[in-house]
């Protein structure tokens, strides 16, 4: 009896030793309901390699996430790819208005002229200025489209009952990037008004522009240059700079039929034209058409445009 039970032990074992080898080679399998360990891979997962590969971000790109901007990167097989699966939002561009800080830099003299406060800093430079608007939003955005183009920046001296009767005209400056001057409320000649009269067509257009925009207005230019010692008083006392001009356009003496308008307007700047020139010109469609030849011309000249919040505001 023992030797039959060892010899049924031994047959038993031989069969179990079968089984095993018969069995997968890659290892015991586990046991029922335990979980499988995960596979690592040798390369790196689609996302990781892409990574790996992307150039590294540009200066720009770094500065600007830096300063909390989104910044988004792509190969040009993953920008086309992008491009192919959903509509480009590429289009959309931000129009709020320019809040950067501007140093003062210059200030203006007794001729209306642009100087410099300092040695050392360009003296040939040009204020750009619009009056007797806000008129019509396509005249206005064709300026801002020209103004644009060559970076400069503008005073758009606004009347009051005009911003009333369209204040999205004002907005549209506004967002644009204008700096608005006040131009008074009713375009009439100041000078020989009285105190009261003058304090409330300055002060009205202060108070229409500030709720409109949120701004307060650092500018004032009396209509037809001539605002008069009340102007000026009534000017201090809301912290405004007064200024008329000194170089004309003469743009509002031209007639819609008159041929050679841009050239005209051109020749009437250029004529003028100095360091510092305080140029008046208006919101009329043979101005806006003349903008942008006018701009290049004055940059060959060798002159760049001033940014009228670099301009020193005097305390009353």
């Amino acid at each position: 009896m023992k030797k039959l039970g060892k010899v049924a032990t031994l047959l038993l074992l031989s069969a179990v030793m079968l089984t095993a080898c018969s069995g997968n080679n890659n290892g015991p399998a586990a046991p029922a309901g335990a979980s499988q360990p995960a596979v690592q891979s040798a390369s790196p997962a689609p996302d990781t390699q892409a990574a790996a590969s992307a150039p590294p971000a540009s200066p720009a790109a770094t500065a600007a996430a830096a300063a909390g901007d989104a910044v988004v990167t792509a190969t040009p097989a993953a920008q086309g790819e992008a491009s192919s699966a959903a509509p480009s939002t590429e289009a959309t561009v931000s129009t709020a208005p320019d809040t950067a800080e501007v140093p003062v830099l210059y200030r203006m003299n007794k001729n209306y002229d642009i100087v410099p406060i300092a040695e050392g800093t360009n003296k040939k430079v040009v204020l750009l200025t619009f009056d007797d608007g806000p008129k019509d939003a396509a005249m206005i955005n064709s300026l801002f489209d020209t103004l644009d183009k060559h970076q400069a920046k503008a005073i758009f001296f606004v009347n009051g009952y005009r911003v009333k009767e369209n204040p999205d005209l004002l907005k549209l400056i506004h967002t644009r990037g204008g700096i608005i001057g006040n131009h008074s409320w009713d375009h009439i000649v100041l000078k020989d008004k009285s105190y009261e009269e003058v304090k409330q067509q300055i002060e009205d257009v202060q108070a229409i522009v500030k709720e409109v925009t949120g701004e307060t207005v650092a500018f004032f230019r009396p209509p037809h240059g001539t605002g008069g010692d009340v102007g000026k008083k009534v000017s201090a006392e809301n912290k405004l700079l007064y200024m008329t001009w000194s170089v004309g356009s003469l743009d509002w003496e031209m007639k819609e039929s008159e041929s050679g308008k841009t050239e005209k307007l051109i020749a009437n700047v250029t004529d003028q034209l100095h360091s510092g020139s305080n140029i008046l010109m208006h919101e009329l469609p043979w101005t806006v058409e003349a903008l942008d030849q006018l701009l290049t011309t004055l940059e060959g000249k060798g002159y760049s445009f001033v940014d009228p919040r670099s301009i020193e505001i005097p305390a009353p």
